[in-house]
């Protein structure tokens, strides 16, 4: 089996933070019961019951930090960035109440971090749901806690990524070089996956696609092309299914928001492990190119991997995958990202039809 480089980073690892979680429903109780309702139509009671038992057999290891490192040092991982449960995104929440969830977010992750510098990197919230407020969290996140990006959802409320009150917040993300991860948190499907766990197994991906979709169409990846966007779960359905959006973009009007063909865009953002598939992962790296992919693990969740080192380079080595493309996937691409203030530069990378 191929192996893992000197330093190995996940880049998709979670923490709970229940004093928060406790905060914001002594502030807002009415609006939570409302949250929980909604939580229970898109996810059905039986998923609900699973989770539930779920979130408390790993609760330790979503909020100690011995716990966490010790869990890192058996699956041979190095760093983590960790990133609040996407339960905290609150897009409900008024103007107030969110820009304090956002600002007490950050802080708790840099708490947590702090206990480890050495192993852990941390991502913070903005309240996306009012796009006014966002970049001074983002500043609060990055500047003020020194964190290395924020974890952003794949919609909030009525504002989509591709609004164009949310402008200024992509401008100084990439002024900044700080990460944009993009973890989304339920579905607009909302009870058509309310059965067999679909609201995560299908949702998620729907999230992933559409939220990616909307940064493309509508050319921010254009006129922010420093962006250092990383999205969870491999980028969802789109990556290997984007022949139908070139198609539209080529025949529809309304579709050309962008400058050039989706597909050409899939090589400015960069997409964690989280596919579940050897065969999966690697037509994810031939359409995006071996250096934008990178291990994330979902950790501790049960839809996450348990052994991410193992397992991915196990599929790597399964799909005859060189030791190059290792070295990327597990930590290179990763270190890069957190060591760059600027865009990261495809001279000397692993481009398409390369890696295998």
């Amino acid at each position: 089996m191929s192996t893992a480089p000197a330093q190995v980073t996940d880049v998709h690892a979670h923490l709970l933070l229940p004093e928060l979680l406790e905060a914001v429903r002594r502030r807002a109780p009415e609006e939570m019961n409302n949250a929980d309702e909604l939580e229970h139509r898109r996810n059905g009671a039986a998923s609900m019951r699973t989770s539930g038992e779920m979130i408390r057999d790993r609760f330790t290891r979503l909020t100690r930090l011995g716990i966490r490192l010790a869990d890192m040092d058996e699956q041979g991982v190095d760093v983590q960035w960790v990133s609040p449960s996407p339960s905290h995104y609150y897009p409900w929440a008024d103007e107030d109440l969110a820009v304090w969830i956002a600002r007490e977010a950050n802080l708790l992750v840099a708490e947590h971090i702090g206990g480890a510098p050495d192993r852990l990197l941390g991502l913070g919230l903005v309240p996306l749901q009012h796009p006014s407020r966002v970049v001074e969290c983002a500043e609060d996140a990055i500047l003020g806690r020194g964190l290395i990006g924020i974890e952003i959802p794949s919609f909030a409320g009525d504002v989509e990524l591709s609004d164009e009150r949310l402008e200024p917040f992509w401008a100084r993300m990439e002024e900044l070089g700080a990460i944009v991860f993009l973890h989304p948190f339920g579905c607009s499907l909302d009870e058509r996956l309310d059965r067999f766990y679909l609201t995560n197994t299908v949702g998620q991906p729907v999230e992933n696609a559409a939220a990616l979709s909307h940064l493309i169409f509508a050319g921010v990846l254009d006129r922010h092309p420093g962006l250092k966007i990383v999205a969870a779960h491999g980028g969802g359905y789109l990556p290997t299914s984007i022949g139908r959006s070139d198609r539209a973009w080529k025949v529809r009007p309304e579709a050309r928001g962008c400058e050039r063909a989706p597909s050409s865009y899939l090589g400015q953002i960069w997409y964690d492990t989280v596919v579940h598939d050897a065969t999966d992962l690697r037509h994810l790296i031939e359409a995006v190119g071996a250096d934008r992919v990178v291990l994330g693990s979902d950790y501790p969740f049960d839809m996450g991997l348990d052994d991410p080192v193992e397992d991915v380079c196990g599929w790597l080595a399964s799909q005859g995958m060189g030791e190059d493309v290792v070295r990327a996937v597990t930590g290179r691409t990763a270190s890069v990202l957190v060591g760059t203030t600027a865009s990261m530069s495809s001279t000397g990378s692993l481009m398409k039809g390369d890696s295998r």
